[in-house]
């Protein structure tokens, strides 16, 4: 730690020569040390050596300074550390600090007035890079800073109104904005005194820039507002000044960093230079660089050139169509997943995009990501904005003017137009719209679908569907559809490829109506659908692994078919409030791990063979009106988490639970009625955080001395005795 400079003392109403000497109080305190370890004297002479050190080491008096002061440069200086002044992956970025130079005379950082600067360029040409550079460099200037990534994207997805509550986020708590005009009115009133830096990338709408960052008053002296996009008229009418337009590489930089890509090294192979330096005579867009040096990657002269041709004949301002060359490139498989992503799951989760996938498509994924068409971060899939748009382009110039004569839609007029007109034809493979604004419905008709035979995605909501439906595609493998309005789903429809179905807020009555089996289905949801009476039959649906049907308050029991579920990961049934049964045998719950039963009110019993669940991990039981749990709870040996808060019912533990090895986490706050814990509990050996806040307890056990991991014990409201705490 002291070689990392991690040792930070804080000599807190005591004098450093104190600690240094061991004098003083600290004198006092190692007499009784002494006499409490005289057989571990060099244990204690150990402690004295580190006081020693540790008053050797540049920290702070807070004698000598008002402890408000104290507390900002502790902060100041934790934060410095914490945020280092450069980007650490700079080194690897070619050509960045020579494309910084302008960019940092135009922030003028010893300034105090307010700046905004533009940051303009064609897509793929780096401007988000530039952005992010500058933002992890000077970041730590300001008393509130924020990257907003694809501001288009945003706003496509939610609107602009959830772009400024993403603004005010993290720094208004409540967040509960409305409407734009409230929205722009607390973004005022909470950055006008502020020092601010705010990075706005990919604006493509001068109202994005309206509403987000309005003019120079919103924000205090020594703001600084970058913004970033392909259009220069955008910057031009907010009366953005200072402005910038990002060019290519210099053809150094740019055989580099195409190098990088096509022979994994900075300069080409000898018998690749002539080739490589046409191609970067061409080509100067870092983006187009990438994806250019990694398809030609292991290719032979023959391919290479072949390429130089395509790209002779392209115009040099139209230089981002050289990206389709790399598209065209791919197999059948991997350019229909290159155009799902493209349309529908950029930004999604790695995994779901993969469980919605074939073998093949899965290892399409690998092939874009070693193409640089696609990267991976934090688990998500995110392709660049260029691509994202050459991808959507494609699928356009299928049918320019006819929609319903397109592989995949994800824009609500288009959907709505095929829809309400009955244009859809075979060639739909997808429809995924984000979600509407109140009142933007989709119009459809009981044969909507009806000509759909290949379709693999459907995502819509708010829909207006006055005559029912009477057709849905067979081939459907994620069917997402929030607010469904019909009472079934069509007796028709043999959804033998479905994985995912999601109906949230659905007006389903009773679930097994019209439904045959779903031997592929993973994921059911159908949350908050109120008029649901009766769960469908769980051994038609063999491979289920996540369940969910929270809010459902007019279910009463729990289908006992539910035990047929060995690969079952998650049972959502929170606030299942007229919940009665759980069924008595569960032992086929082989991989259950969360079991979240919080807000059923009804419930007053678990089956006695919960044990029999051995892979649960967290059990969720608050607000149930359960008296006591079964004792083969003790059996769950991968139990971390146990939530019986205001279960005002429980009267008593099952001394069993000391068997738990891995418990963490128990809350019991709230249970009035519980008067004991198990004399056993001590023996929960990895138990960190204890609740029994407003539990009749008056003596905890003595046992509880034997919790060595315990970092939280709270006792707010508890009647325990004062003794207790001796």
């Amino acid at each position: 730690m002291e070689a990392k400079e991690a040792v930070l003392p804080i000599f807190y109403h005591v004098d450093p020569s104190d600690v240094r000497k061991q004098t003083g109080p600290f004198a006092e305190a190692f007499i009784k040390h002494e006499k409490r370890f005289r057989d571990e004297k060099k244990k204690v002479q150990r402690w004295r050596d580190a006081l020693t050190r540790v008053a050797n080491l540049s920290g702070w008096n807070s004698k000598e300074s008002y402890e408000s002061h104290l507390v900002k440069d502790i902060a100041e200086v934790i934060w410095t550390k914490l945020h280092s002044t450069e980007c650490h992956s700079v080194e690897n970025l070619v050509g960045i600090n020579s494309r910084l130079k302008q960019i940092n005379s135009l922030l003028g950082r010893c300034v105090d007035d307010v700046r905004y600067i533009g940051i303009w360029g064609m897509s793929g040409i780096g401007k988000t890079t530039i952005a992010r550079v500058v933002y992890e460099r000077i970041s730590r200037e300001f008393e509130f800073s924020m990257f907003v990534d694809n501001v288009r994207n945003v706003v496509e997805r939610g609107g602009l109104v959830s772009l400024q509550r993403q603004l005010l986020s993290g720094i208004y708590m409540k967040n509960d904005i409305s409407n734009l005009h409230e929205g722009t009115t607390m973004i005022w009133r909470f950055f006008c005194h502020k020092k601010v830096l705010l990075i706005l990338d990919n604006v493509n709408h001068l109202d994005q820039l309206q509403y987000l960052v309005g003019n120079k008053t919103w924000f205090g002296c020594g703001s600084r507002v970058l913004i970033t996009t392909i259009d220069e008229d955008i910057l031009l009418k907010h009366g953005v000044e200072r402005r910038i337009k990002v060019k290519g590489l210099n053809s150094d930089d740019a055989l580099q960093l195409f190098s990088r890509k096509a022979f994994e090294k900075d300069y080409p192979e000898p018998y690749y230079v002539v080739l490589s330096n046409l191609v970067v005579n061409y080509v100067k867009c870092p983006l187009a660089l990438e994806v250019l040096g990694s398809f030609l990657r292991g290719k032979g002269t023959s391919e290479w050139k072949s390429v130089l041709d395509k790209l002779g004949k392209v115009c040099r301002v139209q230089i981002l169509k050289t990206l389709e060359i790399s598209y065209h490139g791919l197999n059948e498989d991997e350019k229909k997943m290159f155009l799902d992503i493209a349309c529908f799951f950029n930004g999604k989760d790695k995994d779901q995009v993969i469980a919605s996938c074939d073998v093949s498509e899965v290892i399409g994924i690998e092939v874009l990501i070693a193409r640089s068409l696609l990267t991976i971060l934090n688990g998500k899939l995110y392709m660049h904005d260029a691509l994202q748009e050459m991808g959507r382009e494609i699928v356009i110039r299928e049918s320019p003017f006819e929609p319903g004569r397109r592989s995949r839609l994800w824009l609500r007029e288009d959907a709505n137009h095929v829809l309400s007109k009955n244009t859809e034809t075979e060639a739909i493979e997808g429809i995924v719209l984000h979600p509407a604004e109140p009142g933007l419905k989709v119009h459809a008709n009981a044969k909507s679908f009806s000509m759909m035979k290949n379709l693999r995605f459907l995502k819509i909501d708010n829909v207006n569907l006055p005559n029912g439906l009477e057709h849905l595609p067979d081939g459907i493998q994620i069917l997402k559809w929030t607010g469904y309005p019909s009472t079934s789903l069509p007796s028709s429809f043999n959804p033998e490829k479905l994985l995912e179905l999601s109906m949230r807020h659905s007006c389903i009555y009773h679930f097994r109506t019209g439904i045959k089996p779903l031997y592929n289905l993973k994921t059911l949801n159908l949350s908050h659908s109120l008029k649901l009476l009766s769960m469908p039959n769980f051994r038609a649906m063999p491979y289920l692994e996540v369940l969910i049907l929270e809010g459902c308050t007019r279910l009463f029991e729990v289908d006992p078919s539910i035990e047929a579920l060995e690969r079952l990961v998650l049972m959502n049934l929170k606030d299942c409030r007229n919940l009665v049964h759980f069924p008595g045998s569960i032992y086929g719950l082989k991989s259950l791990k969360v079991l979240n039963l919080f807000g059923c009110l009804q419930l007053n019993k678990l089956p006695e063979e919960l044990g029999a669940v051995e892979c649960l991990e967290e059990l969720h039981m608050s607000g149930t009106a359960i008296r006591e749990l079964p004792s083969s709870i003790g059996m769950l040996e991968g139990l971390t988490l146990l939530n019986l808060r205001d279960c005002k019912e429980l009267v008593s533990l099952p001394t069993s639970l000391s068997g738990i090895k891995s418990l963490k986490v128990v809350n019991l706050s709230g249970c009035s009625k519980l008067e004991k814990l198990p004399e056993e509990l001590g023996h929960a050996e990895s138990l960190e955080r204890l609740d029994m806040s407003g539990t009749a307890i008056r003596e905890p056990p003595s046992s509880l001395s034997l919790l060595r991991n315990l970092k939280v014990l709270s006792l707010q409201g508890c009647k325990c005795s004062t003794t207790f705490f001796y």
